[in-house]
């Protein structure tokens, strides 16, 4: 029986959100020639297919200029294929509460598991006031907030996703609070091993890297104490899953590592059932 996969961070994208000024320096390295304005859901299925995924999480993205992927093209993507995919909603950091209604129609409404932001694409670290009652909100829900750790690969600062002081402040401020840190926080990964071995509710995923690019302090985390702590992410359409996929056995996880990296981890941080 082939092994469940679920990849926790991925896009539906549109030709408008991979056409965006932004994004120029990740069209650079994708190699990426002429954008269709639409683009069918086969498209990203074909890639899950491809690399054996079973479940991913697609995500809502929203910037301070509105929308790039709104919570309802999510939803109408995740409608297609309702066993396969699930929605992670985004909301207005400008708006709290507005943020906070938000995100409560996502997941009483549309059943969305979670929620993401990015700090560089807001300009704001994870310690801003205007995130609080998103992070408040989450507790209630009972579901996670993911964002963005790291440096940032669109033409925008950086250093709103480094993990210390920043996020270790929200983690002391909200013990009760699931935070996953997608893209590994490279080149500030030890931080972001540090936050996840200090909090229990400070977790790593490894989107928009493969694994030959994992820096070795993470790769020994998931080996060891952190394997319970990482989950498998791609950020299709940036990275094909089955890229990731097909080199896994250079992190020579043991079997049970790689069931909770590829599997159990998220499905206990997302209560995926």
């Amino acid at each position: 029986m082939t092994e469940p996969i679920i990849d926790v961070w991925i896009q539906h994208p549109t030709g408008q959100f991979l056409g965006h000024e932004m994004f120029a320096s990740l069209r650079r390295w994708m190699k990426l020639g002429a954008i269709p304005e639409e683009i069918p859901i086969e498209f990203t299925m074909s890639a899950l297919d491809a690399a054996g995924v079973t479940r991913a999480l697609v995500s809502a993205w929203w910037s301070p200029t509105g929308p790039l992927l709104s919570n309802d093209e999510v939803a109408k993507a995740v409608k297609t294929h309702p066993d396969r995919l699930i929605g992670i909603g985004s909301v207005d950091l400008h708006r709290p509460m507005d943020a906070v209604r938000e995100l409560r129609r996502c997941v009483k409404e549309l059943g969305f598991v979670g929620v993401r932001l990015l700090p560089w694409l807001w300009g704001l670290p994870p310690n801003d006031r205007r995130y609080y009652p998103i992070y408040a909100e989450c507790v209630e829900l009972d579901i996670p907030f993911c964002l963005q750790v790291g440096h940032a690969g669109p033409l925008r600062p950086s250093d709103p996703g480094r993990p210390i002081p920043y996020l270790d402040e929200v983690a002391c401020d909200f013990p009760e609070l699931r935070i996953v840190g997608g893209h590994i926080g490279y080149p500030w990964t030890d931080e972001m091993i540090a936050l996840a071995t200090k909090y229990e509710n400070v977790y790593i995923d490894t989107s928009a890297y493969t694994p030959e690019r994992y820096p070795e302090a993470l790769v020994r985390f998931m080996r060891g104490p952190g394997r319970r702590k990482v989950l498998f992410g791609s950020n299709w359409p940036m990275i094909p899953p089955d890229k990731c996929i097909g080199q896994l056995d250079m992190l020579d996880l043991s079997d049970e590592g790689r069931r909770a990296f590829l599997h159990e981890n998220a499905v206990e941080v997302f209560k995926l059932g």
